[in-house]
Parts: C-alpha cells; sequence; structure tokens
C-alpha cells in the first residue's frame, strides 16, 4: 500500500459518461482529471489524436517532455524516425531528472505500446511518484484527417489504425501496468471539455507551521500519554466515562504522535480513544507505525503472527464495542506514512527517511517510513540490525520518528529518535518544535520486559562519523539567510581541504573562522593611503549613522572557545576539555597545549567572576579577540620577513650615503638630489623596523602575553554576533575588569608567583556620520592612536548587521560589518619601508573583490553561527565554515 491523494482510492476515474459513445462538443460534460502535483502524466493516443494541443493548453511549457521536440534535438527533424532511440533515451533521461528535482512532468509521446510505457512506469517507480494515463481515445478517422493538413506529417495511411488497434488493447490494462490513475477521455468532446485539477499530496502538510509536539511511541502507556500532555500544557476532555477523548492547547500548539500508539502497554483502547479524538478535533495529526500497520490487518481479518505484543492490543480491544473496532479499522487505514511540515522544514515519519524520500508517494517510501531498512543481519537477540541511515542524513528538514528505542533522544545530523521506550520502563518523550525543547515523563513501571538492553542500534548522542569528504570536496553552494547562495570553486575546496586535513584542530571544535575585512577607500589627502573621513562618509552614504571606532590592537586575530566545566565541550561539542584557540585558517594559536590551558583558564575565572556564563545561560564562550604580542604568533615571520629588510637596509644605505658623502667632498656635482633620496630610503628603513618593534615583545609563560577581546560570537543557544557593539564591549570591560580584580587579589594574597594582567580593554569612540563635529573627533582620536604607534582602527556599525540596497560587491544588500583604517606608518609593513614614494600607484589599487569576499565571509560566519546557536549537527555548522577557509585561497591582494 502507497500514501495516496484523495483519489487514489480507485485505480480508474471511469464516469457513466466513458460507457458512451463519442459525444458531440454540445452534449460532453464538463471533466475533472485530478493529477497529483508530484506525478509523471502519460499522455496515450494515436498521432493526430491533440496530445500536444492539450499538453499545451493545461500543462506549463517547461513541465512537457515531447518526443518530437527530442527527435528534433538530436536529429534537426521531429520526424526523423531513424533518430527515434536516442530520442527516447533523451526523453526519458529529461523526466528522470525533472522526477529527481520533485517536478511534475508530462509526457507528450504516443505511448500506445505497452513496451514504451512499462520504461515510463519504471522511470516512476524509480522516483517515488505516481504515474498518470491520461488516454485521448479519438476516432481514426479524425486522427487521419488532422494528419493530412500537416504537411510533417508524411507517413503511411496504415500508421493511424495500427496505433489505434494497439490503444484498444491496452485500455483494461493500464492500471495493471502500474498506473495508479487512468483517465479515460472518449472523442473529440470530452478532450476539449477536459480540465486538470492539481491536487496536493496527502503527505504535503506544508502550510502547517505549528507550532507542534511530537510525541514518541506511545505502546499503549495512557497514563503516561495523560501526564505528558498535561505537561505540556494541553487541556484533557472526558467523556461521561471519565475517559480522555481529546486534548487541545490553550495556545493552539498541535500534537503529532510518531507511530506504534499501540501493542504491549496495559491500554491500547485509551491511547487509541484519546489520539483519535484529538485527530478528528483538529488538536492532532499521527502517522502510523508497524505496529498499527500489523493491527490493522488483524482487524481487517488478514492472517498475521500475532506477536511483539499483538496478543494485547487483541485482547484489550475485544471488550470494547464493534462500532469503537470499526472507527480503529478506518483510523488505521487511513494513516498516512510521512507527513511535510512548516514549508518542508520538519518530515515526521515513524522509522526515519531519507531526504530522497520526502514528500514521495510508493510502497517502497512507505515500506521504509514504517520500518525502516536493515542490513539483512540479525544481532544476537534475534532482531534485525538496523541500518543507521541518520549518520548519513545531510537534509536540510529536521526529521523526527521513533521504531527504536534509545535511552535518551538526542539530534543527530539534523533528525531525533523519540522512542525513549516508555513500555520497557524508560520515558514518554514529545520535542517541542520550533523550540528544538525535549519533555519527558518517566514510565509508571516497566509493562513489558524488552527482547534486548534498551541500549540500541539507533544513533545516539555523537556522531560517529561527524563529516565526510562529500560535504565538502568540489564545487560547493551553501545556502546563506544573509548574502543567498554563495559559491566555492572547486580549486578553492582543495586548497582548503589540505589546510583542514592537516594543519586544523579537531573540526568538532571548529564552529566559527574570522572573515577577512576590508580596508576603508583609497584616501586622497596627500602623504596618505588610507583616513578615517572615507570610512566615515562611506557608512554615511550606506545610511548608517552611528558606528563605533574600535581601536586595532596589533597582534593575531584568535578566536576562543572557553569551557565553563571541562564537562560542558563534551555535552555540546562530543569533545571534553578546557576549550581551544585557533588561528584564522582553524590551526590550533599555540604550539604548547599547557600554555593554551593557561590562558583559557584565566579566560574562564574572568567569565566567571564577571557573570558572563550566568547572564547568557551557558557553560561555553566563543570569543572574537586579537592576541598580542604579534610576535607570539608570527616570530619566524619576522625574523625572515621584517627583521631581515630592516637589517638589510640598515645595513646598506649608510654605506650608500657614505659613498654619495664622499664624492660630494670630491667637487663631483649632481648628487644632491640623490643623495636626499638615499636619506629619505634610510629614515624609512629606521621608522620601518620601528614600526615592527613596537609590536614585539618577549614573553614566557603567560607573563607578556595580552588578551584583546572584542565581540562574545555566541554561547549555547545563541547567536550573539548580531547584536549592537555596545553591548559586546561592555560585557567584555566587565571580563577585562573582572580580570583585573582577580590579579590584584592574588597580589594581595601574596606568593612566589605574582601574575600580570592578561584581558586588554579595547579603546572605542562613538561617531555620528551626520555630524561634523563627531566626525572630526573621530579623526582626531585615530591621529591620536597612530600618532603612539597605534596600529589604526576599525570602524563599524553600532547595530552590528546591517542590510542596504543590493548593489555591485554587496551581496544581499548587506553592508560592510566593518572598514580597516591603518596608520601611515602601520602601512610601512604592509606595502614596504618607502612605500609613501609610490603613493601614486598604490591609490590605484582595487578593492571591489576585497569588499564583496569580506560580505561572503561575513555571511557564512553568521550562518554558521546560525546554525550552531540552533543546534543544527556538525557537518551543517562546518559547511559554512569550511566555505570560509576555501574562499581565503582565492587570488586577492593580501595586503589589502
Amino acid at each position: 500500500m502507497t500514501d495516496q491523494t484523495p483519489t487514489d482510492r480507485t485505480p480508474t476515474d471511469r464516469t457513466p459518461a466513458d460507457q458512451t459513445s463519442h459525444a458531440s462538443a454540445a452534449t460532453a460534460v464538463p471533466r475533472r482529471l485530478p493529477v497529483t502535483d508530484l506525478s509523471l502524466v502519460v499522455l496515450v493516443g494515436t498521432s493526430g489524436s491533440g496530445k500536444s494541443s492539450f499538453a499545451r493548453e493545461h500543462f506549463a511549457p517547461t513541465q512537457v517532455i515531447s518526443s518530437d521536440y527530442c527527435r528534433g534535438l538530436v536529429s534537426d527533424d521531429e520526424n526523423d524516425q531513424s533518430a527515434s532511440a536516442d530520442a527516447f533515451e533523451l526523453l526519458h533521461y529529461i523526466v528522470g531528472k525533472r522526477l529527481a528535482a520533485g517536478r511534475l512532468t508530462v509526457v507528450d509521446a504516443t505511448n500506445v505500446q505497452p513496451a514504451a510505457r512499462k520504461q515510463l512506469v519504471a522511470l516512476a517507480r524509480a522516483h517515488d511518484v505516481l504515474p498518470i494515463a491520461i488516454v485521448l481515445d479519438v476516432p481514426p478517422g479524425v486522427c487521419a484527417e488532422r494528419n493530412r493538413s500537416r504537411p510533417d506529417r508524411a507517413f503511411g495511411a496504415h500508421v493511424i489504425p495500427r496505433q489505434h488497434r494497439e490503444l484498444r488493447r491496452s485500455l483494461n490494462g493500464l492500471e495493471r501496468e502500474g498506473f495508479r490513475k487512468v483517465h479515460h477521455l472518449r472523442g473529440v468532446a470530452e478532450v476539449e471539455a477536459a480540465e486538470i485539477v492539481l491536487e496536493k499530496r496527502w503527505n504535503d502538510l506544508r502550510d502547517r507551521t505549528g507550532p507542534f509536539d511530537l510525541i514518541g511511541d506511545i505502546h499503549g502507556c495512557r497514563a503516561e500519554l495523560e501526564t505528558l500532555l498535561t505537561q505540556l500544557g494541553y487541556h484533557l476532555s472526558r467523556d461521561d466515562q471519565g475517559r480522555a477523548v481529546d486534548a487541545a492547547h490553550p495556545e493552539g500548539r498541535t500534537a503529532v504522535f510518531v507511530g506504534d500508539l499501540v501493542d504491549r502497554g496495559p491500554d491500547t483502547p485509551g491511547v487509541l480513544r484519546l489520539v483519535m479524538g484529538m485527530v478528528a478535533a483538529g488538536h492532532a495529526l499521527c502517522v502510523p507505525g508497524n505496529h498499527e500497520n500489523k493491527l490493522g490487518r488483524a482487524l481487517s481479518g488478514r492472517q498475521v503472527t500475532v506477536a511483539h505484543g499483538l496478543r494485547e492490543s487483541l485482547d484489550q480491544l475485544a471488550t470494547e464495542p464493534e462500532e469503537f473496532r470499526t472507527e480503529v479499522r478506518a483510523f488505521m487505514r487511513d494513516l498516512v506514512s510521512h507527513y511535510l511540515l512548516d514549508g518542508g522544514n520538519l518530515v515526521v515519519c515513524h522509522a526515519g527517511l531519507p531526504e530522497r524520500y520526502h514528500g514521495r508517494n510508493s510502497g517502497r517510501v512507505r515500506s521504509h517510513a514504517l520500518y525502516g531498512d536493515t542490513t539483512g543481519e540479525t544481532d544476537e537477540f534475534g532482531l534485525p540490525v538496523r541500518y543507521p541511515w541518520a549518520e548519513e542524513y545531510r537534509g536540510k528538514a529536521l526529521v523526527v520518528y521513533g521504531h527504536t528505542p534509545v535511552p535518551v533522544a538526542s539530534f543527530l545530523n539534523n533528525t531525533i529518535c523519540l522512542d525513549t521506550g516508555c513500555v520497557f520502563g524508560g520515558s514518554l518523550t514529545a520535542l517541542r518544535y520550533p523550540e528544538r525543547e525535549l519533555v519527558s515523563v518517566p514510565a509508571e513501571q516497566e509493562w513489558y520486559a524488552p527482547v534486548r538492553p534498551m541500549i540500541s542500534d539507533a544513533p545516539g548522542a555523537r556522531e560517529g562519523r561527524p563529516l565526510d569528504l562529500a560535504d565538502v570536496a568540489g564545487r560547493r553552494v551553501v545556502e546563506t539567510s544573509l548574502a543567498g547562495r554563495v559559491s566555492v570553486r572547486e580549486e578553492n575546496a582543495a586548497a582548503a581541504l589540505e589546510v583542514m586535513s592537516r594543519f586544523a584542530l579537531d573540526p568538532r571544535l571548529l564552529a566559527y573562522l574570522p572573515p577577512t575585512m576590508a580596508p576603508s577607500a583609497t584616501s586622497r589627502r596627500e602623504g596618505y593611503l588610507e583616513h578615517p573621513e572615507e570610512a566615515f562618509f562611506a557608512y554615511r552614504a550606506d545610511g548608517v549613522r552611528q558606528v563605533i571606532c574600535e581601536e586595532k590592537h596589533m597582534g593575531s586575530r584568535a578566536v576562543l572557545l572557553v569551557a565553563r566545566d571541562p564537562q560542558a565541550l563534551e555535552r555540546r561539542f562530543g569533545l571534553a576539555g578546557p576549550g581551544a584557540i585557533w588561528t584564522r585558517t582553524g590551526r590550533a594559536f599555540l604550539g604548547d597545549p599547557e600554555l593554551t590551558g593557561a590562558l583559557l583558564e584565566r579566560v574562564r575565572v574572568a567569565a566567571e567572576r564577571a557573570g558572563l556564563f550566568t547572564e547568557l545561560a551557558t557553560d561555553w564562550l566563543l570569543l572574537d579577540t586579537e592576541l598580542l604580542p604579534w610576535s607570539l604568533k608570527a616570530l619566524d615571520l619576522l625574523r625572515r620577513q621584517y627583521a631581515a629588510v630592516g637589517a638589510a637596509a640598515r645595513s646598506a644605505l649608510p654605506e650608500v650615503l657614505a659613498a654619495l658623502e664622499r664624492a660630494a667632498a670630491q667637487g663631483i656635482e649632481g648628487l644632491s638630489e640623490l643623495t636626499e633620496r638615499h636619506r629619505r630610503r634610510a629614515a624609512d628603513a629606521e621608522a620601518f623596523s620601528a614600526a615592527y618593534r613596537r609590536y614585539c615583545w618577549p614573553t614566557e609563560g603567560l607573563a607578556g602575553v595580552r588578551l584583546a577581546p572584542f565581540q562574545v560570537l555566541a554561547a549555547e543557544g545563541a547567536n550573539l554576533a548580531v547584536r549592537p557593539h555596545d553591548e559586546h564591549l561592555a560585557w567584555l570591560d566587565r571580563l577585562v575588569a573582572a580580570d583585573e580584580e582577580w590579579v590584584k587579589e592574588v597580589a594581595e594574597a601574596g606568593g612566589e608567583q605574582q601574575p600580570e594582567p592578561l584581558l586588554r580593554a579595547t579603546g572605542r569612540l562613538l561617531v555620528d556620520t551626520e555630524d561634523e563635529a563627531s566626525i572630526a573627533a573621530g579623526i582626531a582620536w585615530w591621529e591620536e592612536l597612530t600618532g603612539s604607534g597605534g596600529e589604526g582602527m576599525v570602524v563599524k556599525p553600532l547595530a552590528s548587521l546591517v542590510r542596504g540596497a543590493a548593489g555591485e560587491g554587496r551581496p544581499g544588500g548587506l553592508v560592510q560589518p566593518g572598514l580597516k583604517v591603518r596608520g601611515r606608518e602601520y602601512l610601512r609593513l604592509i606595502y614596504g619601508p618607502d612605500y609613501t614614494e609610490h603613493l601614486g600607484a598604490l591609490r590605484q589599487r582595487s578593492l571591489g573583490h576585497k569588499r564583496s569576499l569580506a560580505l561572503r565571509e561575513y555571511a557564512l560566519g553568521l550562518e554558521a553561527l546560525d546554525r550552531l546557536a540552533g543546534g543544527e549537527p556538525l557537518w551543517r555548522v562546518h559547511e559554512p565554515v569550511f566555505a570560509v577557509l576555501a574562499l581565503e585561497s582565492e587570488p586577492v591582494d593580501p595586503r589589502l
């Protein structure tokens, strides 16, 4: 049995008019032909019967696949019969692709031969959709006359009679061939009067958005069900005998039962009476379980093996009135194997359902929904070993199911099993949706002894195979809520995979990678490449009035995952420990685990003392920070690149200047300009060395190490990165103050080792982009920062996430989340000691790609945090994280 649409119960829909001969147009009764919205419609009729005209009138052009058109594609001649084999191969390929994509598809061909129809029915079955036949039974004379009027139909007179004979022989066997509906139109009048009526599949309840309370396997445990419904806030209604016959939620929530209401437990009739009443009243939905399927067959008089608790149900129902048993049979017969809810974001079934079966109709789909799939093996208890489909699930919809008891319900790859073995003495569990909150009540007792212990082969809390190469390899397209579809090229994915597989830390912890940041527009001020006024003017143009200028610490970007206790990360990320610190490319920041642990402990203590764990209702925090000094991570880079350049310049230029001065002393003329240029170069070299030395100092353990946090990215159940920046800085000021208080307390307590303050506050200034005085204050603050050796500042919209009009380099209409404005001296490290001599050329730098990249990476980062907050599986969180790393390998000037 397969799920059916309302008209599927009768395989044909012949009316009394079908028994008459060809009616005239004046007397034809309009025919409404129900067609399921996802199906394969096969037009059957002789050449000239009007199939193409019928298809054009009733279906969209993209829905119709014509054999003539395919013949023309492969041979440039729609009537070239020698190309028919290739044409139908192409037709079947296109049909398969459309059905795989879930598209209604119509085949316009004669299809009068059983062999041709057989291939199409097989295609429909392969894609689990309903095959529907529409027969255009038009008299041969009419067809012949129509063909004579078409010069492209010059075939023999024998063709139409032969096709008509084949059609007549086929009429009575179409249902046996596998067509779920057969619409037989007799004569031209009926063809012209026909009306196609699209019908939703019975399992398509995408318009029902909830909220829902999904309830696991009950197995006759009525008392526990009543307790759970009451705990969920439902008000029970009882009949005059005190039996629960309905339950409604005052806030309009809908209960959804995942099947296995019956068998094994003490009161199967009581459970059925309550659930059936809720469904009839519109307060609940229900899908069948394998136990309902078997009980329904038994009640209908079919021979079944009475085992696995069926005897208890039959005995209990035997004491009920026949009228009630009749209602039970009808209820079970009408249950649909699975439902699509909430726009397709939620799928409910009994035994689980891979994504390719969602919304499909076939015996195979129903079987999987009721029984699941097995490996063909049996365990030591003689029970079948279930195939772990959930471990491979990668669908967007949350699949909620039951069937296989688990000790505790938990999410795995966007699926969750709610059968927590109530009848076996476990508990009855419900999932609140969309809240993703689990509610359970314990069983009153063990009602039925389990064949095997409650440690099942159903997936548990942790993913045995957290990531798969197919999740990240090749060209990728990542859906984001802020920027739509973000593409990752195959070569970029390969580069990211190299980094991820060889250098990155455990991906279970890698929940976020920081995006790149775009510089402000190039300044036209004399002697400047970057200047704050460009950033202020840019945000003013985007309609952003309030911006916050944050001091840019010259360190290295570091993301911190800080756990409140060692078990906190085990509970959420599946890996116990104090946390982790990683770079923009996902590598462990510090090579010394002891130093990493010490730093994380200091941050944990500060967060605890500042009350952040309590305030944010979390036992872990994800922080975006700068870790100083620069030399802590980049010491080798400093030695090879910066120190070497400075040393070479300081060694060579004095010798050059000395030689020039000696030449001038000897009376050689024309050297003054050359000498002055080299003096400037020598000064630039000294400035270059001084620039990088400001950001380098020795450290020993935590001594000398400074951490400047500037954003709280996420906490349990919350993406905090979208909160206004002043909230973040207020939290982090408390964190810094708590660290300073701790240092002071330790110092006052005495001891051999006195710690230094670790956390450093981030300086900030609020600027109004519509106020010239405020802008001037912002510029003056930047000049003060950079004049004293600071790197510069980052200008950000105070509101954090801001949308503007979509435009070039602004995917999804996003406004840049930050613009960096670097100081003149710091830019020597980026563009070279004497970059000021080449400002004209540098001002020609192109910023468009860098800006686009920054926005795409920003959208991906927020997408990862949204998925993390939503409790989505690791592979879903890691998808945008990996994409950020891949985009970082795009060719773009790294100096930007």
